[in-house]
């Protein structure tokens, strides 16, 4: 079994038994889908090898941080993600290379390399593509947990302020999800016109 498979599988057990039930959004199968978009766009930026490796292990560690808490998941996720990689012997290069990734995840997004871009653009490619929907509507129940008045109406606004300041990094997703992210906008103001 290769270092990935075994990290991959003990990352998915702790999300399958120790995430609170009301995640809806940044659930196992949310992780999942970064992780084949994580690589999806690494393909497509020309990313291989080594750096694909770094990448898939960032997208895999990226929301593991919520087994603890919401606030800081990143930093936490950084943490945890660091001690196992120095368990499996990865220098401390790469393990600050993967770090560094899953910080670019944080809201509001400030990747600073090429890879660190990939892992943030694969967190929120779902904007730009037909999933919005419904990955909305698991954001938008996960959401009603911490305050349960809100409203359609409301989230709508939380959305549009945040897709309006939201922007891709990678060539790849600018070329191939902001146009559907913009209509996506549009569908918002419309609909809370």
């Amino acid at each position: 079994m290769s270092i990935y498979q075994e990290l991959h599988d003990d990352v998915f057990h702790l999300l399958k038994t120790r995430l609170p039930s009301h995640l809806k959004y940044h659930s196992p199968e949310h992780t999942a889908h970064v992780i084949e978009q994580a690589e999806y766009i690494s393909r497509q930026e020309n990313v291989d090898g080594h750096e694909l490796s770094l990448i898939k292990i960032a997208a895999l560690f990226h929301d593991i941080g919520f087994i603890r808490q919401p606030n800081h998941h990143e930093d936490i996720g950084c943490q945890l993600c660091s001690e196992k990689l120095t368990q499996y012997s990865f220098p401390i290069e790469d393990i600050q290379t993967v770090c560094g990734m899953i910080m670019a995840t944080k809201i509001p997004q400030h990747p600073v390399t090429h890879l660190e871009k990939i892992v943030a653009d694969a967190d929120l490619e779902y904007l730009g593509t037909d999933l919005f929907h419904p990955i909305s509507q698991n954001l938008f129940e996960e959401f009603k947990h911490y305050d349960p008045k809100l409203t359609h109406r409301r989230f709508n606004e939380i959305q549009i302020s945040f897709m309006r300041r939201h922007h891709y990094h990678t060539d790849y997703c600018i070329a191939n999800r902001e146009e559907m992210k913009q209509k996506h906008l549009q569908e918002l103001l419309k609909s809370n016109g």
